[in-house]
């Protein structure tokens, strides 16, 4: 075992930890896993082969023999409202980077206001929502965004066969609402919005062949926390296919089934990227399968370059703020199809 690649996945029992894991190990690296289920830990340790190391995010010395010889942790361990504070305390305390998974508004939000400052004077580097929603549409904005220094609004719209929703998903989403009191968030003219009323249902014309479907508008997730922390654009709104959004609203919709010997499901996605400044549009796309598998190598990706170096920022950083958004696009090839749609006039396409 060489220690220079011992990477610790805390959570990585959980069903995108377990990705997380297999991608990690297919890269060359040696997962540690971690979490505080040792049943669950020692299974997992029987099926891969590798060290478990039992740690709970209440014991900052269990945390810390987590991370010990670690180069970095990559955090897979919802609701992410709990994990997040303690485990990237744990990492600052190793001097190892930090890596998430969160897609919870409030996690990314906490992650920036409190650790921001501390990370940038300790030269650390934190990435949080390094997974499908949050690093990947922050991607994609970012390289549609282009040699553009500002832009008036970025519209992500999510495009999905379906949505079956992990248990980790649910409580994540339930943590999430009950910080929010019930109330969702949009953003708007630089601001954070809290609104009481419906969120709109509007059509979007997706590239073929998805085409034109009904989206849940104000659908806000993780890359509307990111986005603004690194690109002027006061208008960041978020769209969900609304048969996906009733999918993972519904309490009976069961959690994904695997479709392939990786564990896949036949889910697949369409991320449609749009950019506005003044007359001008650009635009970015993104398709593959499988929400929760992509994220492995989104984050293992991210993890691969802090290590190597290839940052443009220390302390805590959105994925296109710290990274060169279309290499990273295109070095997921061929697991994400890419692209790169110029620039077009005219009124939106989403109208």
């Amino acid at each position: 075992m060489t220690s220079d690649r011992l990477v610790t996945v805390f959570g990585a029992y959980g069903h995108t930890g377990r990705f997380v894991v297999a991608e990690l190990a297919a890269r060359g690296f040696v997962p540690v896993l971690s979490g505080r289920n040792a049943e669950a830990l020692g299974e997992l340790a029987d099926e891969c082969g590798l060290q478990a190391r039992v740690a709970s995010v209440d014991d900052p010395a269990s945390l810390d023999r987590a991370l010990g010889s670690a180069v970095a942790v990559v955090n897979c361990a919802g609701p992410f409202a709990l994990t997040t504070g303690p485990v990237i305390e744990a990492a600052l305390r190793a001097g190892i980077p930090y890596l998430d998974v969160a897609a919870e508004i409030e996690a990314n939000l906490d992650t920036f206001a409190h650790f921001r400052e501390r990370a940038r004077s300790a030269g650390a580097v934190v990435v949080p929502a390094m997974a499908f929603f949050g690093g990947l549409g922050d991607l994609l904005v970012t390289a549609a965004m282009g040699d553009w220094a500002s832009a008036d609004e970025a519209h992500i719209a999510y495009a999905l066969s379906d949505w079956h929703p992990t248990a980790g998903t649910r409580l994540s989403g339930a943590v999430s609402r009950e910080r929010r009191g019930g109330v969702r968030l949009r953003y708007r003219d630089g601001q954070w919005e809290r609104r009481t009323d419906a969120a709109p249902l509007l059509q979007w014309t997706f590239p073929e062949p998805v085409g034109r479907r009904s989206v849940v508008a104000e659908f806000t997730m993780a890359d509307v926390v990111t986005v603004p922390q690194h690109l002027a654009i006061p208008d960041v709104t978020t769209y969900m296919d609304a048969e996906a959004a009733r999918d993972v609203a519904a309490p009976d919709t069961p959690a994904p089934i695997a479709a392939d010997g990786s564990g896949r499901s036949d889910q697949t996605f369409l991320v449609d990227v749009t950019v506005r400044s003044g007359g001008a549009e650009r635009r970015a796309t993104a398709a593959g399968q499988d929400i929760y598998a992509i994220t492995a190598p989104l984050v293992v990706e991210a993890l691969d370059r802090v290590l190597t170096g290839r940052v443009r920022a220390a302390g805590v950083a959105s994925a296109g703020e710290i990274f060169d958004a279309p290499d990273f696009l295109r070095a997921l090839a061929p697991r994400i199809a890419f692209g790169l749609h110029g620039h077009e006039q005219g009124p939106p396409h989403r109208a």
